[in-house]
């Protein structure tokens, strides 16, 4: 008795069901792409009809541009965007989550959410090109944001430009992860957040620079 009731209690929570739906929709998009996904395994992965899924977004697409907002951008809130608010040398900070990039296996051959979404979607539908494109942006605010801070203390080099310098670190972290996800091979990442690391290295303020590791030592990439 008192598990129908707790059954009926979760039937009837819509903000658990919206919840739900929008996480298995961003694993079967994840998986297959928007185009492709399923509407049909996301409501059997739920357990939740037709209906209840259209009450909460208009359409596919509806469903798609909230992945992307509330999910997606979430990933890099959480993985760049947060930390990046920490204290410490900004150097350091970006060091820090470069090296927790996820590098298992299984992360290399699923590739970037939101960069997989953007090649596929990005010529397609222009809805899905500005919420994607505002991720990459606040992304590379963030970077030249912190930059700009560790300038003023004068622990980042002041003839970088921020914003170059912050996009340049996008591209740097996404292509080794294409790369990576081309070649099936979670070493190409793992030599590639090495790499990261020791050019990150290089943005220091003359001053700063025996803090860091030199070029050539070895750099320990944590898997997550």
């Amino acid at each position: 008795m008192l598990f129908a009731r707790e059954t009926k209690r979760k039937a009837r929570d819509p903000e658990r069901t919206r919840e739900r739906l929008l996480e298995a929709a961003f694993r079967e998009v994840h998986r297959s792409g928007f185009q492709s996904a399923s509407i049909d395994a996301i409501l059997a992965a739920t357990n939740v009809t037709k209906g209840a899924l259209y009450h909460h977004f208009d359409s596919k697409e509806a469903l798609g541009h909230a992945v992307v907002e509330e999910k997606i951008a979430k990933l890099t809130r959480d993985r760049w965007l947060r930390p990046m608010l920490g204290e410490g040398q900004p150097v350091d900070i970006l060091i820090g989550i470069v090296r927790r990039i996820p590098a298992r296996p299984k992360d290399v051959r699923a590739g970037c959410p939101l960069l997989l979404l953007s090649q596929e979607m990005s010529p397609l539908d222009e809805q899905f090109r500005k919420r994607l494109e505002r991720i990459f942006l606040d992304w590379q605010e963030g970077v030249a944001t912190l930059l700009r801070k560790g300038q003023s203390q004068g622990t980042v080099r002041r003839d970088l430009n921020p914003d170059e310098t912050a996009s340049f670190l996008v591209a740097m972290v996404e292509g080794y992860g294409t790369l990576a996800k081309t070649a099936q091979d979670a070493n190409v990442l793992k030599s590639g957040i090495r790499n990261i690391v020791k050019w990150l290295e290089s943005l220091r303020a003359a001053r700063e620079r025996g803090r860091g590791k030199q070029w050539g030592s070895k750099e320990r990439v944590v898997p997550s």
